[in-house]
């Protein structure tokens, strides 16, 4: 690849796309400076050039993606243009022409991406997605390179800047769902059509790519158990307020001692001291727990133009300095070289759990309860109970000790069968913070 220039063609130039051409328009000399390349934007690929036309003026627009991606001065491919289909079929051109490529596309890696990786190691090329998780933060190349020395053990985070702005406004201003989403949409940071992150699947395709290189295992959306924020109530934020944790929709990967893995999306109470607990509106935070390091933070911009734009544009720089495919072929790290994970069924999740019931304000309702409880091993960690309003219906709030995931189910199915409880029970995990902070 030539030292004095190097060809680039953009797949699609939107809200990252033109963060990308930004970048490199404004930076030029910087970029040159730093690494003795000059980046030459030869092909922007688009559906509508007379659109992007005003707004980039001088910029080579095309609707001709194949001549695009087969012109012989292009060295790499940029995707940026998101979905599965058409991006799909256009990186693997790419790729079958010998071609590294850029990509920030979560959705296409979590379906494809050992089908892909392969088809990047059979040409002797490699794809490089720092900015398909996390926004700008550099979470692909410290699993990658700067934690390469440790056994990773756990990995839990924030990963999804939507339903974190949510939650955050939800929290701050015991507003409802409906509202934090409508004004999260006003600002830009929901989508008209917001199913894929306030329903858990966007932290739950992140969470494949990063558990992937994580665990050194090949890990497909199938494997992970996602539930959404869409159904969560602002009586649950607030009374677990009251019991000292924040909720959040946590993306979590853990290992046992037997090498399985338990793969989870759902929102879960933070206790108020956990780091992750801080962590608002769009930023993003993950933590990694390696054997030799211990714990580390990463925490910035989740999402956003110039974020995204970054880590695009860290990867371009890793292509064309020749890093990135050194390391895509020396490092068994990627999906295509690695055995497919060992996944704990759920069902043997061991969890600590926050239950709200809705229980008739009569005399021992909490004592079948916590029979129910009782019959399945499950112990209680605390109770709190509000005062009876007209309907005689209390909230009854119980956080347990670990109890496993099978268990708590079969025990919820008996206490919503009580004539005393009007069901259907809420059910949110609680997790615990790492124990190398338990003492402060």
């Amino acid at each position: 690849m030539s030292e004095a220039s190097t060809g680039i063609c953009l797949l699609g130039c939107g809200i990252v796309g033109g963060g990308v051409v930004k970048i490199l328009t404004d930076q030029a000399e910087l970029l040159r400076q730093r690494i003795g390349v000059r980046f030459d934007i030869r092909h922007v690929v688009v559906r509508d050039p007379k659109k992007h036309a005003a707004t980039y003026p001088g910029l080579p627009l095309t609707t001709d993606a194949h001549a695009a991606i087969d012109d012989p001065k292009v060295q790499i491919v940029v995707e940026l243009m998101g979905g599965t289909t058409a991006a799909g079929a256009l990186v693997e051109r790419a790729l079958k022409l010998g071609k590294p490529v850029v990509t920030a596309n979560k959705s296409l890696l979590a379906s494809r991406g050992p089908e892909l990786f392969a088809l990047a190691r059979k040409h002797n090329t490699a794809i490089a997605f720092e900015a398909s998780c996390g926004g700008g933060i550099p979470i692909i190349d410290a699993l990658s390179r700067g934690l390469v020395a440790n056994r990773i053990d756990a990995l839990v985070g924030i990963v999804n800047g939507t339903c974190n702005v949510i939650l955050t406004r939800m929290t701050r201003n015991g507003w409802s769902y409906a509202q934090a989403l409508q004004e999260a949409q006003k600002l830009g940071f929901a989508e008209a059509d917001p199913t894929l992150d306030v329903s858990g699947r966007d932290a739950a395709q992140k969470l494949a790519i990063l558990a992937g290189l994580a665990f050194n295992a090949r890990v497909s959306e199938a494997d992970i158990h996602v539930e959404g924020i869409d159904k969560l109530h602002p009586a649950d934020i607030q009374f677990a307020t009251d019991l000292g944790y924040v909720i959040k929709l946590l993306a979590i990967g853990e290992r046992d001692a037997e090498g399985r893995l338990t793969l989870r999306v759902h929102p879960t109470l933070v206790h108020k001291t956990d780091v992750l607990a801080e962590v608002s509106g769009s930023f993003n935070a993950i933590s990694i727990y390696g054997h030799a390091l211990g714990h580390a933070l990463f925490y910035g911009r989740g999402a956003g133009q110039m974020p995204t734009a970054s880590a695009a544009v860290a990867d371009l720089v890793g292509v064309a300095t020749g890093t990135t495919q050194l390391a895509f072929k020396r490092l068994n790290i990627y999906p295509d070289s690695a055995a497919p994970a060992k996944v704990l069924p759920f069902e043997q999740l061991q969890s600590r759990y926050y239950l709200r019931l809705t229980a008739r304000d009569v005399p021992g309702v909490l004592a079948q309860i916590t029979h129910a409880l009782g019959e399945h091993g499950i112990s209680l960690s605390a109770v709190l109970q509000r005062e009876a309003d007209e309907s005689q219906y209390v909230p009854v709030v119980i956080t347990t000790h670990l109890a496993r995931q099978g268990a708590m189910r079969a025990a919820l199915q008996a206490i919503d069968a009580l004539p005393t409880i009007q069901g259907p029970s809420v059910c949110l995990r609680v997790i615990d913070q790492p124990k190398e902070f338990a003492n402060g």
